[in-house]
């Protein structure tokens, strides 16, 4: 059996079958609905918490000492309750895909996830004083980074339980001539009732004999541990590595990646946001290296592969006709991150001579940006999340300041040192059947 037959045959079925799985689906769209909180959130914290003092100052000087006070509140209104958003987005999904009314499904979720968080926090007035425990409130922890993964959980269960209790017909009926709404609403009952009663038994469990909570339990048994393996070197290279991989089997590898790491990597921006507020953003005080930001502009870098450099290859040094006008076509887009016309172009999809670059630069790069937080030649990225259309070097400027722009800067000229001898041969190919062409 040749290459080709293996990957069509045994790689592809089981890649895709794993990206169509209805969890992946749902995770995958559900977890777009955070994507506003997240970028507008990180803009009111990048002002509230500008690295150049002369602007903090000036700012103090004028509003006063807390001028960035309802900054600040804008970020934990929308960062800090992004876990509430893809407990109710990811459930929304996962019932629309299935068919039955996705709203219900939705605040059922929700519900769920109150159900099983403490409403109560340790407070202490001070480091040194003992902490007392304040009822009648949930912790705003548990809302954002911290309750992603119990969020993911709880959203998928609820999903999949109350889409096959609806589907099955165990509903209350009504009669016909009923409004949809009231009709949506009794049928929602019976799943309600089910699914609550579960959760009661699980918060009493974990409440009475374990002395914990669900959202408690989840974050040290499987967040810390997940949130760890992303964030490290064998991690980032995994998913710098995965991106580029699905893509050469034609799977969109950015969208079918993100739904699986999205949540992962957005908490550990969480986390980092929590400690650039604090203006204690370092490794010493636990920063992530491994963030969403390290994935949309570093790993991502000018689309899946960081093709910018190939393409700019192609618009000054093609030979052949084809490649340089598809440098020209493409060159637009692909500034602004989008680089779909040069994968299918060239093509990079299914194409073994291509693949060798688009898959290793990202991995490449990755390796490199990892050591340099590590090792305090960059400092970790805070909480600022710019659109990932925004051009190479100006997210790097907005993510980090001048550091941050020369390190993608840097980052592109390695990726055209890469795509280099693999261009010259495509190119030289393309030239050779174009000469042949003309001679007959």
């Amino acid at each position: 059996m040749s290459l080709n037959q293996t990957l069509n045959e045994k790689v592809v079925p089981a890649v895709m079958k794993f990206v169509n799985l209805k969890g992946v689906q749902a995770l995958k769209d559900g977890m777009l609905f955070t994507l506003p909180l997240n970028i507008v959130g990180s803009i009111f914290l990048l002002i509230a918490a500008f690295p150049w003092k002369p602007f903090t100052d000036f700012m103090a000087g004028i509003f006063g000492p807390s001028w960035n006070e309802p900054l600040y509140k804008v970020q934990h209104g929308t960062m800090g309750i992004m876990g509430l958003v893809a407990v109710i987005g990811i459930a929304y999904i996962y019932a629309k895909n299935e068919g039955v009314e996705p709203f219900s499904c939705a605040v059922i979720s929700l519900a769920v996830f109150m159900i099983v968080t403490n409403e109560y926090t340790m407070f202490a007035s001070d480091p040194s004083a003992t902490p007392v425990k304040v009822g009648g409130v949930l912790s705003q922890d548990w809302m954002g980074g911290k309750g992603m993964i119990t969020a993911i959980i709880i959203s998928l269960v609820v999903g999949a339980i109350y889409s096959a209790l609806i589907n099955k017909n165990i509903t209350i009926k009504m009669p016909e001539g009923v409004p949809q709404g009231v009709v949506n609403g009794f049928a929602a009952l019976i799943p309600a009732a089910i699914i609550f009663t579960g959760a009661c038994v699980i918060y009493a469990v974990l409440e009475f004999v374990f002395n914990t909570s669900f959202v408690e339990l989840i974050y040290k048994v499987v967040q810390i541990p997940l949130q760890g393996a992303s964030d490290s070197l064998p991690g980032a290279i995994l998913i710098a590595f995965a991106v580029p991989f699905l893509w050469f089997f034609g799977i969109h590898g950015g969208t079918t990646v993100s739904g699986v790491v999205t949540a992962l990597l957005t908490a550990n921006t969480a986390d980092n946001a929590k400690l650039q507020a604090a203006g204690t953003l370092d490794l010493a005080h636990g920063a992530h290296i491994v963030t969403q930001q390290f994935y949309d502009s570093f790993i991502n870098l000018t689309g899946s592969g960081q093709t910018l450099a190939f393409t700019i290859l192609l618009v000054l040094f093609a030979k052949s006709a084809q490649y340089k006008q598809l440098g020209r076509l493409a060159l637009p887009a692909n500034v602004f991150n989008i680089n779909e016309p040069v994968l299918f172009g060239t093509p990079v999809v299914l194409n073994p001579i291509m693949a060798v670059p688009f898959i290793f630069t990202p991995v490449v790069n990755a390796i490199l940006l990892y050591i340099a937080i590590s090792s305090h030649i960059l400092a970790p990225m805070g909480g600022t999340m710019p659109p990932w259309t925004v051009p190479t070097i100006f997210s790097g400027f907005i993510i980090g300041g001048p550091s941050y722009a020369i390190a993608q800067f840097a980052f592109l000229i390695i990726a055209g040192l890469i795509y280099f001898p693999f261009f010259k041969k495509v190119d030289a190919m393309s030239y050779a059947d174009e000469l042949a062409a003309q001679k007959h």
